[in-house]
C-alpha cells in the first residue's frame, strides 16, 4: 500500500492531492477520514482551487484489507461519492458536521441516514427492558420471536426469550426497527403497624 500501514492512512494520502489543469492548481484535502472496522472509509474531502478552499463533500469507499493474504492481495478498495447515495450509511458524526450544504438527492438523503443512524445508536436501552422486533427474529433453535427481555453485561447487550431462555445476540441491532414496550411496574405496598408512622409520615409532621 505504498508504504502505508493502514487503509486509512492510504487513503487519506490518496484523495489529498494537487495537480495543475489548464493553468490552475486544483486539488483535493482529507480534512478528516474514518475507517470503521476497516471496511468502509468516509472521509470528509474539501476542493481546493489555487489554494483557495471550496465544496467539502463526502467520500466513502469500499475496503478489503487481508494483510495476511497468501495470494498477495492484501489491499483493494472502490470509491463513490455521497453523490451517489451510498448504501453504506455510518459514517461518524465529526465527518458529517465538516460538509457543506448540497442540493444534490441521493446525498441530501445519504446524510439524514447517516444521521438517524447516530440518534439510533444513542438510544438508551435500560437493564430489564422488553423489546419489540418489527418483524420477528429467527433464534438459532428455529424459533421466531418479536420479543425480548434484555439485559446489560457491561457496553453489551444481552437478549432472552420471555419464557428465560437465553441469552441470544442479535446482530445489527441498532440496525433494525425495534420499540421498547412500557411495563407498568408493580410496587409492593407497605402498611405501618397502629400507632408507627411511617418515614413518609414523619417528614409530613
Amino acid at each position: 500500500m505504498g508504504g502505508h500501514e493502514t487503509p486509512k492512512a492510504y487513503l487519506d494520502a490518496q484523495f489529498t492531492y494537487e495537480r495543475e489543469v489548464d493553468g490552475a492548481k486544483r486539488g483535493h484535502k482529507v480534512l478528516a477520514s474514518s475507517c470503521v472496522n476497516n471496511r468502509v472509509w468516509y472521509g470528509a474531502v474539501q476542493q481546493v482551487e489555487n489554494g483557495v478552499a471550496g465544496e467539502v463533500f463526502a467520500v466513502v469507499c469500499l475496503v478489503k484489507w487481508n494483510p495476511r493474504s497468501r495470494s498477495g492481495y492484501h489491499f483493494a478498495y472502490k470509491e463513490m461519492d455521497e453523490s451517489v447515495g451510498p448504501y453504506e450509511a455510518e459514517c461518524p458524526e465529526r465527518i458529517l458536521d465538516l460538509l457543506t450544504e448540497t442540493d444534490r438527492p441521493h446525498a441530501i438523503d445519504w446524510r439524514a441516514r447517516c444521521r438517524a443512524a447516530i440518534a439510533s445508536r444513542r438510544r438508551d436501552v435500560p437493564d430489564g427492558a422488553l423489546v419489540r422486533f418489527e418483524s420477528p427474529l429467527t433464534c438459532s433453535d428455529d424459533r421466531q420471536e418479536t420479543d425480548f427481555r434484555v439485559r446489560k453485561d457491561g457496553a453489551k447487550l444481552r437478549f432472552f426469550r420471555l419464557d428465560g431462555n437465553g441469552p441470544y445476540r442479535v446482530r445489527n441491532f441498532y440496525k433494525l426497527n425495534w420499540s421498547i414496550v412500557p411495563e407498568t411496574k408493580v410496587h409492593r405496598t407497605v402498611f405501618a403497624r397502629a400507632g408507627e408512622p411511617t418515614k413518609e409520615m414523619l417528614k409530613c409532621a
